[in-house]
């Protein structure tokens, strides 16, 4: 018998939305943490619980939860990285460089 409270966090897949997430967890050309937030959707869709889902991709249990959410509020768009995420970079290919000629800064 189940322990604890039940989430309120229940997922039912349209079958393209099935479709696309199974085609992510199968990919090997996207990105790893787009693949697992598609295990994550499939798991939770097929009733598993949330601290289940977690101790099976060694997540917290909060991150699977937050993914969830997003699911349920954006759909599958919601589950695509936020953009500005991540280190800036240094060099612009366009050339916009502004540290020296040919990228070299002077010493």
């Amino acid at each position: 018998m189940a322990r604890g409270r039940k989430s309120p966090c229940i997922v039912s897949l349209a079958p393209h939305e099935r479709a696309q997430l199974e085609r992510w967890q199968r990919a090997t050309t996207i990105k790893a943490g787009l693949a697992k937030r598609a295990k994550i959707i499939l798991l939770r869709a097929a009733g598993q619980p949330l601290s289940a889902i977690a101790r099976r991709l060694e997540i917290g249990r909060r991150i699977v939860r937050k993914w969830v959410t997003r699911f349920l509020t954006r759909r599958l768009a919601g589950l695509a990285d936020k953009p500005g995420r991540g280190r800036k970079p240094v060099f612009s290919p366009g050339g916009s460089d502004t540290s020296g000629q040919d990228g070299l800064r002077a010493a």
